[in-house]
């Protein structure tokens, strides 16, 4: 049987388009569970297969990878002492297989060998003069962007194409300011889509972006949302390296059937405040998010769960 999600932000706690960060407990700061296997399995199958989409790195900054490197090292095996060791040769998964090879480019690139500790993805953002820029990344599931197309970037350029945070925004105004303001403390929030299968690596660049919101396409087209909609949910954690200064983005995926609701303890209450916010969203923001054919019969679904 399906666990039921770890995570629910749908039920109004997290909502979409807004920064929604919060402190983080240093000790909760990854999350591991009994996917970790068949994630990182995905990742080494990314990595061999398109790695020049699902890895990029500027010169300079592999003293920040490895710095990456060494804080899951110290971390992992004492947080989670039954699927992570220290051996001779470093931190090894418990259980995981080493292969795939990874590409040459890959195989001594720190990011790369932290990114197959743990199941969420590894962003390293780093200050110049035009702001906070993604700087190297491992971005194996991407939720609907192209990490080659935001490479380089600086942070009001990534958040342009999101409704309401472009340039000049007081949404991306703010998150500049926290992003300069965080020091010591880890931080977390939470995004959360729906998709219409359960494939973590979901690429969408910019062109397809605007395609998909010229046209509109159904992602449900034989009508049946109980059947193959699945629940995206991101938790996103931000924390400043003591050392190179830069900042560490981790994303980790959650994807859920949305039939899994229905056995949720408090699952009239949830559908009921899914479909609210859902409910909620502008044409821009469904557009966005891919929802604007399918947002009614995801609302329809929704409260007939509630009853």
């Amino acid at each position: 049987m399906t666990p039921l999600p770890t995570h629910t932000p749908y039920d109004g706690s997290s909502k979409l388009f807004t920064i929604g960060l919060k402190p983080l407990d240093p000790a909760d700061w990854i999350e591991v569970d009994g996917h970790l296997l068949p994630y990182l399995a995905e990742k080494r199958r990314l990595y061999a297969e398109i790695p020049e989409r699902v890895f990029v790195e500027e010169d300079g900054t592999r003293d920040a990878q490895q710095e990456v490197l060494d804080l899951l090292g110290a971390y992992l095996p004492e947080r989670f002492p039954n699927s992570h060791g220290r051996t001779d040769a470093g931190i090894e998964v418990m259980g995981a297989v080493n292969r795939p090879a990874l590409p040459p480019d890959l195989a001594d690139a720190p990011l790369v060998a932290a990114s197959l500790l743990v199941q969420e993805d590894l962003i390293l953002m780093r200050r110049d003069d035009s702001g906070w820029r993604l700087a190297a990344g491992s971005l194996c599931f991407p939720s609907s962007w192209s990490l080659l197309e935001k490479f380089g970037k600086p942070l009001q350029q990534i958040h342009a194409p999101v409704p309401g945070f472009g340039p000049g925004t007081r949404p991306a105004d703010l998150i500049n300011r926290m992003f300069d303001g965080l020091q010591g403390q880890a931080v977390v929030r939470f995004n959360w889509s729906i998709q219409a299968d359960n494939a973590l690596y979901h690429p969408l660049s910019n062109v397809e972006r605007i395609d998909r919101a010229t046209n509109r396409p159904t992602r449900f087209p034989d009508g049946d949302v109980n059947a193959h909609a699945f629940i995206r949910v991101e938790r996103q954690t931000l924390r400043k390296l003591p050392v190179s200064g830069d900042i560490l983005f981790t994303v980790r995926i959650h994807l859920d059937p949305l039939a899994v609701l229905a056995r949720h303890p408090d699952w009239a209450t949830l559908a009921l405040s899914f479909a609210a916010q859902l409910e909620a969203l502008d044409l821009a923001q469904l557009d966005y998010k891919g929802l604007t054919s399918d947002r009614d019969r995801l609302i329809e679904r929704l409260k007939t769960m509630a009853g």
